[in-house]
C-alpha cells in the first residue's frame, strides 16, 4: 500500500494507531503502521521513560506522540500552570460539593474510600499538564526523541509546538472535528489532519464520519487528512480511502488486543458490548468525551450530580476516583464494576475478540484488500 502517508512517514500500511499503552504503539509500529503514544497528563518525567522504552523496542521504525494542549481550560488551571498558587490555586477552584458528591456516590456502590488528599494534589499535578506551560514540557521531552509525527488534540497547537516541531523536522498533525477547525489548524501550520467524528472514543464533536472527512478533505486539500472515529475494520478503511483520506487514525480498536493495559473488568464490558453502549460524557475530563455507559456517568449526568466542571478541574475530581475504582472492580466488587469505564468509540460493538495488536494491524489490511477487490470488480466489465 503505497499512500501520501505511507510515502512520508517511511511506513507500509497508512494506519495510524493512538494509544496510552507503549506495547501497544511499539507493536503496531513493528507491524507497518504508525503508533501514536497518547501523553495525556504524563509528567514529563513518566513520557521520557515511556519514549524511552519505545525507543528501546522499536528498532527504528517510526512513531508518534500525542499531546493534549486544550484550547481553553479553566482560568484557574491555567493561573496554576504559570505558577499563580500552585496546586492550591487548582484545588481550591473545585467547590466542596463536588467532593461531596463523589463521596456518597462510593457510599452508595460500596466501594472503599481512597485517600482523597493524596489523590488531589497527584491529580492537580496531572492537570497542570494539560495547560500551555505543561504542554510545552511535554513536547520538549517529545522532541528530543527520534520521534516522526507529533499531534496536537483539542485544539489548534500553539505556536511554540509549530516552531519546535518544524525546526527539528518533525510534521504536525492535529484532530479536528469540523471544517473550520481544520481551516484554523492549517492556518496555524498543521501538516497533517485527523478528521474524528463524533462516533470516536474520547474527546469527540458531534458530526459523523462519514459526513465529516470528505469536507475535511475538500476544505484542506492539498494537506493530506487521516479519516477517525468508529474504524476497526478494514471494510472501514477501504470507506475512508474512497472519501478522499490518506489513512486512517485508529484508537478505540487496540483497548481490546492482548498487549492493551485496559482494566480486565472493563476489557469484558467492551467485548460485550454493542455500538448503542457507549455515550458523550463530560464526567470524566470536563469536555465531551465518548465512553463506556456506565454507572458513572449516569450518576454524574443525573439530577442529583453537582455537574461536571470544566478542564481539568474534573479530571482531577474523576481520575483519583477511577483509579480506585478500576481497582476495586478487578477484586470482584460489584458495585464499582457498575462504575467502572473507560474511554472507547461506537466501534466497540466490533471489537468481540482478544488479539495481539499485531495481528490487528495484519487483519485490517487484508480486510481491506478485499474491499478494494470487491469494489474493482464491480467496474470490470466497463
Amino acid at each position: 500500500m503505497r499512500t501520501e502517508v505511507c510515502e512520508r512517514f517511511g511506513i507500509e500500511f497508512p494506519l495510524f494507531a493512538f494509544s496510552h499503552c507503549r506495547d501497544v504503539v511499539a507493536a503496531v509500529t513493528n507491524a507497518g503502521g504508525l503508533g501514536v503514544l497518547g501523553a495525556v497528563a504524563y509528567t514529563p518525567e513518566r513520557l521520557e521513560e515511556e519514549l524511552r522504552w519505545i525507543d528501546d523496542h522499536v528498532g527504528g521504525r517510526p512513531y508518534g506522540v500525542d499531546v493534549l494542549v486544550p484550547g481553553r481550560i479553566d482560568e484557574s488551571a491555567e493561573r496554576a500552570g504559570r505558577g499563580d498558587g500552585g496546586l492550591d490555586t487548582m484545588l481550591a477552584a473545585i467547590p466542596a460539593e463536588h467532593w461531596t458528591f463523589l463521596t456518597g456516590l462510593f457510599d452508595k456502590y460500596g466501594v472503599p474510600l481512597p485517600d482523597f488528599e493524596k489523590a488531589k494534589r497527584s491529580n492537580a499535578r496531572g492537570g497542570t499538564q494539560v495547560t500551555k506551560e505543561g504542554a510545552g514540557e511535554l513536547i520538549d521531552v517529545s522532541l528530543a526523541h527520534p520521534i516522526r509525527l507529533i499531534a496536537s488534540a483539542l485544539g489548534t497547537p500553539p505556536p511554540v509546538m509549530v516552531e519546535k516541531a518544524k525546526a527539528a523536522g518533525i510534521p504536525v498533525a492535529a484532530l479536528v472535528g469540523t471544517a473550520e477547525h481544520a481551516r484554523r489548524q492549517v492556518a496555524a501550520g498543521v501538516d497533517l489532519v485527523v478528521a474524528q467524528g463524533g462516533e470516536a472514543g474520547g474527546h469527540t464533536g458531534e458530526i459523523s464520519t462519514m459526513v465529516l472527512v470528505p469536507e475535511v478533505v475538500d476544505t484542506v486539500a492539498p494537506v493530506p487528512v487521516l479519516a477517525a472515529g468508529g474504524i476497526a475494520t478494514g471494510r472501514q478503511m477501504a470507506a475512508a480511502m474512497a472519501l478522499g483520506a490518506s489513512g486512517v487514525w485508529c484508537g478505540s480498536v487496540w483497548l481490546t488486543t492482548e498487549e492493551a493495559e485496559t482494566s480486565p473488568p472493563v476489557k469484558a464490558k467492551m467485548l460485550a458490548a454493542t455500538s448503542r453502549d457507549t455515550v458523550r460524557s463530560r464526567s470524566r475530563t470536563g469536555k465531551p468525551a465518548r465512553q463506556l455507559r456506565s454507572a458513572w456517568t449516569e450518576e454524574w449526568d443525573g439530577p442529583a450530580s453537582p455537574g461536571p466542571l470544566g478542564m481539568p478541574l474534573q479530571m482531577i475530581v474523576a481520575e483519583g476516583a477511577m483509579r480506585q475504582i478500576t481497582k476495586v472492580a478487578e477484586s470482584g466488587n460489584p458495585g464499582a464494576q457498575e462504575l467502572a469505564n473507560y474511554f472507547v468509540g461506537q466501534c466497540v460493538g466490533l471489537m468481540n475478540t482478544v488479539k495481539p495488536a499485531r495481528q490487528v494491524v495484519y487483519d485490517m489490511v487484508e480486510e481491506f484488500t478485499d474491499a478494494v477487490d470487491r469494489l474493482n470488480a464491480l467496474t470490470a466489465g466497463d
